[in-house]
Protein backbone atom coordinates (compact mmCIF):
# COMPACT_ATOMS: atom_id res chain seq x y z
CA UNK A 1 0.00 0.00 0.00
CA UNK A 2 2.62 2.64 0.93
CA UNK A 3 4.91 1.60 -2.60
CA UNK A 4 1.25 2.84 -4.33
CA UNK A 5 0.57 5.82 -2.49
CA UNK A 6 3.78 6.92 -2.86
CA UNK A 7 3.45 6.04 -6.87
CA UNK A 8 0.04 7.85 -6.50
CA UNK A 9 2.08 11.17 -5.11
CA UNK A 10 4.89 11.04 -7.90
CA UNK A 11 2.02 10.94 -10.34
CA UNK A 12 0.56 14.14 -8.92
CA UNK A 13 3.33 16.00 -8.62
CA UNK A 14 4.59 15.23 -12.28
CA UNK A 15 1.07 16.60 -13.25
CA UNK A 16 1.35 19.22 -11.29
CA UNK A 17 4.59 20.48 -12.16
CA UNK A 18 3.26 19.64 -15.97
CA UNK A 19 0.34 22.21 -15.62
CA UNK A 20 2.23 24.91 -13.52
CA UNK A 21 5.15 24.52 -16.57
CA UNK A 22 2.16 24.73 -19.60
CA UNK A 23 1.17 27.77 -17.88
CA UNK A 24 4.26 29.23 -17.46
CA UNK A 25 4.65 29.06 -20.76
CA UNK A 26 2.18 30.64 -22.74
CA UNK A 27 0.58 34.20 -22.88
CA UNK A 28 -3.02 34.73 -23.48
CA UNK A 29 -3.81 37.27 -25.55
CA UNK A 30 -7.68 38.48 -25.81
CA UNK A 31 -9.06 40.38 -28.80
CA UNK A 32 -11.96 40.84 -30.81
CA UNK A 33 -11.85 39.73 -34.34
CA UNK A 34 -14.19 41.75 -36.03
CA UNK A 35 -11.75 44.69 -36.53
CA UNK A 36 -10.19 44.25 -39.77
CA UNK A 37 -6.59 45.37 -40.24
CA UNK A 38 -6.30 44.90 -36.51
CA UNK A 39 -7.95 42.08 -35.98
CA UNK A 40 -9.89 39.40 -38.00
CA UNK A 41 -10.37 36.03 -39.15
CA UNK A 42 -8.14 34.87 -42.06
CA UNK A 43 -8.13 30.62 -43.17
CA UNK A 44 -10.03 30.18 -39.77
CA UNK A 45 -7.19 31.81 -37.87
CA UNK A 46 -7.24 35.35 -36.26
CA UNK A 47 -4.52 37.60 -37.83
CA UNK A 48 -4.28 41.53 -38.17
CA UNK A 49 -1.42 44.05 -37.24
CA UNK A 50 -2.40 43.93 -33.12
CA UNK A 51 -2.01 39.99 -33.86
CA UNK A 52 1.50 40.36 -35.10
CA UNK A 53 2.68 42.90 -32.42
CA UNK A 54 1.45 40.33 -29.66
CA UNK A 55 3.53 37.38 -31.24
CA UNK A 56 6.32 40.43 -30.99
CA UNK A 57 5.49 40.23 -26.99
CA UNK A 58 5.48 36.58 -26.64
CA UNK A 59 8.21 36.28 -28.44
CA UNK A 60 10.16 38.59 -26.27
CA UNK A 61 9.20 36.98 -23.44
CA UNK A 62 10.12 33.13 -24.59
CA UNK A 63 6.41 32.00 -24.33
CA UNK A 64 4.03 30.77 -26.78
CA UNK A 65 1.34 33.32 -27.85
CA UNK A 66 -2.72 32.08 -26.89
CA UNK A 67 -5.48 34.20 -28.50
CA UNK A 68 -8.74 34.58 -27.35
CA UNK A 69 -11.67 36.20 -29.78
CA UNK A 70 -14.38 37.83 -27.38
CA UNK A 71 -16.89 39.91 -28.18
CA UNK A 72 -15.29 43.60 -27.52
CA UNK A 73 -17.40 45.06 -24.49
CA UNK A 74 -16.03 41.57 -22.72
CA UNK A 75 -12.56 42.20 -22.85
CA UNK A 76 -11.18 44.37 -19.48
CA UNK A 77 -13.08 41.84 -17.70
CA UNK A 78 -11.31 38.95 -19.17
CA UNK A 79 -8.20 41.08 -18.26
CA UNK A 80 -9.32 41.55 -14.33
CA UNK A 81 -10.89 38.14 -14.00
CA UNK A 82 -7.50 36.64 -15.02
CA UNK A 83 -8.29 34.62 -18.25
CA UNK A 84 -6.14 36.69 -20.41
CA UNK A 85 -2.72 38.21 -19.74
CA UNK A 86 -2.96 41.33 -21.74
CA UNK A 87 -5.36 43.02 -24.63
CA UNK A 88 -4.91 43.77 -28.13
CA UNK A 89 -7.98 45.03 -29.85
CA UNK A 90 -7.49 48.64 -31.68
CA UNK A 91 -8.37 49.75 -28.03
CA UNK A 92 -8.48 53.54 -27.58
CA UNK A 93 -7.40 55.30 -24.67
CA UNK A 94 -10.08 56.64 -22.52
CA UNK A 95 -10.41 58.26 -18.76
CA UNK A 96 -13.11 55.27 -17.77
CA UNK A 97 -11.05 52.39 -19.21
CA UNK A 98 -7.88 54.14 -17.54
CA UNK A 99 -10.24 53.43 -14.26
CA UNK A 100 -10.29 49.67 -14.84
CA UNK A 101 -6.57 48.58 -16.62
CA UNK A 102 -3.56 50.16 -17.09
CA UNK A 103 -2.31 51.27 -20.91
CA UNK A 104 0.73 51.07 -22.76
CA UNK A 105 2.30 53.57 -24.81
CA UNK A 106 0.39 54.98 -28.01
CA UNK A 107 1.40 52.64 -31.16
CA UNK A 108 -1.26 54.05 -33.46
CA UNK A 109 -3.60 56.85 -33.96
CA UNK A 110 -7.13 56.31 -35.68
CA UNK A 111 -9.91 58.97 -36.44
CA UNK A 112 -13.62 58.11 -36.33
CA UNK A 113 -15.43 58.41 -39.72
CA UNK A 114 -19.09 58.04 -41.29
CA UNK A 115 -20.14 54.97 -43.37
CA UNK A 116 -23.35 55.86 -45.48
CA UNK A 117 -25.09 53.97 -48.41
CA UNK A 118 -23.94 55.73 -51.31
CA UNK A 119 -27.34 56.66 -52.18
CA UNK A 120 -27.49 58.77 -48.61
CA UNK A 121 -28.66 62.38 -49.79
CA UNK A 122 -29.20 63.57 -45.99
CA UNK A 123 -25.83 63.63 -44.61
CA UNK A 124 -23.02 66.12 -45.14
CA UNK A 125 -21.85 67.34 -42.07
CA UNK A 126 -21.83 66.36 -38.69
CA UNK A 127 -25.04 68.61 -37.78
CA UNK A 128 -26.91 66.03 -39.82
CA UNK A 129 -26.23 63.66 -37.43
CA UNK A 130 -28.50 64.62 -34.90
CA UNK A 131 -31.76 62.73 -34.91
CA UNK A 132 -30.59 60.32 -37.34
CA UNK A 133 -30.51 56.14 -36.45
CA UNK A 134 -26.63 55.34 -36.09
CA UNK A 135 -25.05 52.14 -35.98
CA UNK A 136 -22.06 51.44 -33.75
CA UNK A 137 -19.88 48.62 -32.73
CA UNK A 138 -20.95 48.08 -28.63
CA UNK A 139 -18.28 49.88 -26.44
CA UNK A 140 -16.59 51.57 -28.35
CA UNK A 141 -15.31 55.13 -28.86
CA UNK A 142 -17.47 55.50 -31.23
CA UNK A 143 -20.41 54.36 -28.71
CA UNK A 144 -19.52 56.80 -26.25
CA UNK A 145 -19.01 59.57 -28.55
CA UNK A 146 -22.41 59.30 -30.31
CA UNK A 147 -24.14 58.46 -26.82
CA UNK A 148 -22.56 61.38 -25.44
CA UNK A 149 -22.67 64.13 -28.52
CA UNK A 150 -25.64 63.16 -30.35
CA UNK A 151 -28.67 63.05 -27.36
CA UNK A 152 -31.43 62.42 -30.24
CA UNK A 153 -29.91 60.46 -32.55
CA UNK A 154 -31.05 56.86 -32.16
CA UNK A 155 -28.20 53.68 -31.74
CA UNK A 156 -28.06 50.98 -33.06
CA UNK A 157 -25.29 49.08 -31.16
CA UNK A 158 -24.15 45.67 -32.86
CA UNK A 159 -21.69 42.92 -31.71
CA UNK A 160 -19.60 43.46 -35.03
CA UNK A 161 -19.14 45.97 -37.63
CA UNK A 162 -20.65 43.25 -40.61
CA UNK A 163 -23.76 43.76 -38.83
CA UNK A 164 -23.41 47.37 -38.70
CA UNK A 165 -22.84 47.22 -42.10
CA UNK A 166 -26.13 45.40 -43.26
CA UNK A 167 -27.83 48.16 -40.76
CA UNK A 168 -27.31 50.45 -43.45
CA UNK A 169 -26.85 48.64 -46.91
CA UNK A 170 -31.56 47.82 -45.64
CA UNK A 171 -31.53 50.58 -44.62
CA UNK A 172 -31.83 50.19 -40.70
CA UNK A 173 -29.37 52.67 -40.05
CA UNK A 174 -28.75 56.39 -41.87
CA UNK A 175 -24.65 55.32 -41.10
CA UNK A 176 -21.82 53.87 -39.39
CA UNK A 177 -19.34 55.89 -37.09
CA UNK A 178 -16.17 53.76 -37.07
CA UNK A 179 -12.24 53.73 -36.81
CA UNK A 180 -11.20 54.82 -40.67
CA UNK A 181 -8.56 52.17 -41.32
CA UNK A 182 -11.41 48.88 -40.80
CA UNK A 183 -13.87 51.32 -42.52
CA UNK A 184 -11.77 51.31 -45.44
CA UNK A 185 -12.08 47.18 -45.33
CA UNK A 186 -15.86 47.31 -45.06
CA UNK A 187 -16.42 49.84 -47.92
CA UNK A 188 -14.05 47.28 -50.09
CA UNK A 189 -15.99 44.47 -49.44
CA UNK A 190 -19.79 46.08 -49.44
CA UNK A 191 -19.94 47.92 -52.95
CA UNK A 192 -23.07 49.59 -51.87
CA UNK A 193 -21.54 51.86 -49.34
CA UNK A 194 -18.91 54.65 -48.77
CA UNK A 195 -17.07 56.89 -46.46
CA UNK A 196 -17.99 60.30 -46.31
CA UNK A 197 -15.17 63.27 -45.92
CA UNK A 198 -16.39 63.67 -42.14
CA UNK A 199 -13.70 63.93 -39.25
CA UNK A 200 -15.41 63.02 -36.25
CA UNK A 201 -12.84 62.84 -33.88
CA UNK A 202 -8.77 60.83 -34.00
CA UNK A 203 -8.28 58.48 -31.01
CA UNK A 204 -4.92 57.00 -30.28
CA UNK A 205 -4.55 52.71 -29.49
CA UNK A 206 -2.92 51.23 -26.70
CA UNK A 207 -2.11 48.07 -25.38
CA UNK A 208 -4.08 47.04 -22.11
CA UNK A 209 -3.02 44.57 -18.95
CA UNK A 210 -4.37 44.35 -15.57
CA UNK A 211 -4.17 47.26 -13.35
CA UNK A 212 -0.79 46.74 -11.23
CA UNK A 213 1.02 44.23 -13.73
CA UNK A 214 3.69 47.09 -14.41
CA UNK A 215 6.31 43.91 -15.14
CA UNK A 216 4.48 43.13 -18.43
CA UNK A 217 3.09 46.59 -18.96
CA UNK A 218 6.99 47.64 -19.29
CA UNK A 219 8.02 44.77 -21.47
CA UNK A 220 5.11 45.40 -23.66
CA UNK A 221 6.39 48.91 -23.78
CA UNK A 222 9.66 47.49 -24.63
CA UNK A 223 8.67 45.74 -28.19
CA UNK A 224 5.94 48.91 -28.78
CA UNK A 225 9.16 50.98 -28.53
CA UNK A 226 11.22 49.09 -30.70
CA UNK A 227 8.81 48.03 -33.55
CA UNK A 228 7.84 51.90 -33.54
CA UNK A 229 11.31 52.55 -34.26
CA UNK A 230 11.91 50.16 -36.85
CA UNK A 231 8.59 50.87 -38.69
CA UNK A 232 7.44 47.57 -38.39
CA UNK A 233 4.09 48.56 -37.38
CA UNK A 234 3.28 50.58 -40.42
CA UNK A 235 4.86 47.65 -41.80
CA UNK A 236 2.36 45.56 -40.56
CA UNK A 237 -0.54 47.91 -41.12
CA UNK A 238 0.52 47.75 -44.99
CA UNK A 239 0.88 43.69 -44.97
CA UNK A 240 -3.18 43.50 -43.54
CA UNK A 241 -4.78 46.83 -45.91
CA UNK A 242 -5.95 45.26 -49.34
Amino acid sequence: MEKYIKLFILVSFSLLLFGCSSRDDTIVVVTNSGFEPYEYVKNNEVVGVDIDIAHEIAKEMGKKLEIKDVAFDSIISELNSGKADFAAAGMSITEERKREVDFSIEYISSKQVVVVNKNNKTIKTKDDLNNKTISVQLGTVADTYVTNNYKSAKIVRQKKFLSAAEDVKVGKSDCIIMDELPAKELVVKNNELTILDIELITDKYAIAVKKGNTELLNTINNVLEKLMKEGKIEEYVINHSS
